[in-house]
């Protein structure tokens, strides 16, 4: 339960860090394009405004203006001198002005209703007095299409930003869910892990305990406990290592030393030994070896590779079966094949075959001292080779393994 709590609380952190990094970059995104927006609809009007900025003498002023221009002159305590030229603007309506801002343009309201655009321009009559020269343009029109502009970017913001609530929150919870997937994982190897180890040790145990309830009886009459004994230390030994090797795969420390070996020698020198092995249990082994290529391997992870399909192969065919295994290459990859005529694996086995601690047939594995994780093993074996393994069925029966490297 506290793990859930914790994967919940960190999915709400999750969600409410994304939706508010993605809130941000809406807003950015809306005042950038309202910005641009602004720039593009004052600029023709600000640019003629700006024309006359760089012209200093009042009698040069060359009045050419856009008709919006309105043309006011004003002395130098700021009362407007052309009243006439301005007729009914002057009569009704009260134009701010503002003497420190000067050759900039910048926004105005007259009458605190209507929008415009000004600028203020100092010049010197001939005969050497100061006034100014205030140029407005009314920008009400563009004011009225930046409001729509305002009011489409805050709806669309609006559904984007709620939209974005389960956007975050389906987004954070695919990110968590390696994480979640992989504490599941972890705590699933652990129980097991402990299971597995418990097993062994708790027989152990048992064992001498009654080894020093009976410390006057001979070994030969304790022979049968202490090779059950010995059995399960052997079997905690591997399991040990199978765990330190997936350990070592988990944290990247698995040691990989490759050499350039031709894999057909490497497989029949694998083979040999299980050849005798398969007799004793009534058993084939065929080997048939096409690929005859150096390959860049490490010999000893390669054997235990081979080592873990034949074990399975042996312990999953019955008397009078065979037991293939092929090499050949295509397409630059050396492709091994260990091919039985067994049991067989379902469909539904096979998403799991590769799962550390994963018993396709839990009781029977039990028999041959099997741990689940020769499998897993396997697998990480061939992907530190860059390599793919994977199970089909075989035609009649059994399970064909194919590792590509």
């Amino acid at each position: 339960m506290e793990e859930k709590k914790l994967i919940k609380k960190q999915l709400i952190k999750n969600m409410i860090y994304t939706f508010t990094v993605f809130t941000i970059l809406v807003i950015i995104f809306d005042l950038l394009i309202y910005k641009r927006a602004e720039q593009l609809l004052y600029k023709e009007i600000d640019t003629e405004l700006e024309r006359f900025a760089n012209l200093n003498e009042l009698d040069n002023k060359i009045i050419r203006l856009n008709p919006r221009i309105i043309y006011i002159i004003r002395n130098f305590n700021g009362e407007i001198i052309n009243e006439d030229s301005i007729g009914r603007l002057y009569d009704d309506y009260n134009i701010e002005f503002d003497r420190t801002k000067l050759n900039t343009v910048y926004s105005i309201k007259v009458n605190s209703e209507y929008n415009y655009r000004g600028i203020n321009i100092p010049v010197y009559t001939i005969s050497n007095e100061l006034c100014y020269i205030q140029l407005i343009a009314n920008v009400d029109g563009e004011n009225e299409s930046l409001s729509n502009l305002r009011s489409r970017l805050f709806s669309m913001s609006a559904i984007i930003i709620t939209t974005s609530i389960i956007a975050s929150y389906m987004l954070s919870k695919k990110t968590l869910k390696p994480i979640m997937q992989a504490w599941e994982r972890q705590t699933e190897f652990v129980q097991n892990a402990a299971h597995e180890l418990r097993t062994p040790l708790t027989i152990i145990q048992a064992k001498q305990q009654l080894l020093l309830e009976e410390p006057d009886s001979r070994i030969i009459d304790k022979s049968e406990d202490i090779s059950l004994t010995i059995n399960e230390t052997r079997r905690l030994t591997k399991l040990i290592k199978e765990l330190m090797i997936l350990a070592m795969a988990d944290s990247n420390q698995l040691q990989i030393k490759k050499e350039t070996k031709n894999i057909d020698e490497v497989i029949r020198k694998i083979t040999i030994p299980y050849m005798e092995y398969a007799k004793m249990q009534n058993k084939e082994l065929i080997v048939e070896l096409n690929c005859n290529r150096e390959v860049n391997i490490d010999i000893n992870k390669i054997t235990q590779l081979i080592v873990i399909l034949l074990d399975n192969a042996m312990k999953y065919t019955k008397e009078g079966e065979k037991i293939t295994v092929q090499t050949h290459c295509k397409e630059g990859k050396c492709t091994i094949e260990v091919i039985d005529e067994g049991i067989g694996i379902s469909d539904e086995q096979k998403k799991h075959i590769f799962e550390r601690f994963y018993r396709a047939d839990k009781a029977r594995t039990r028999e041959t001292g099997g741990t689940g994780l020769g499998l897993a093993i396997a697998q990480t074996i061939v992907k530190a080779h860059g390599g793919s393994i994977k199970v089909y069925n075989n035609e009649p029966k059994g399970t064909k393994f194919v590792v590509k490297i």
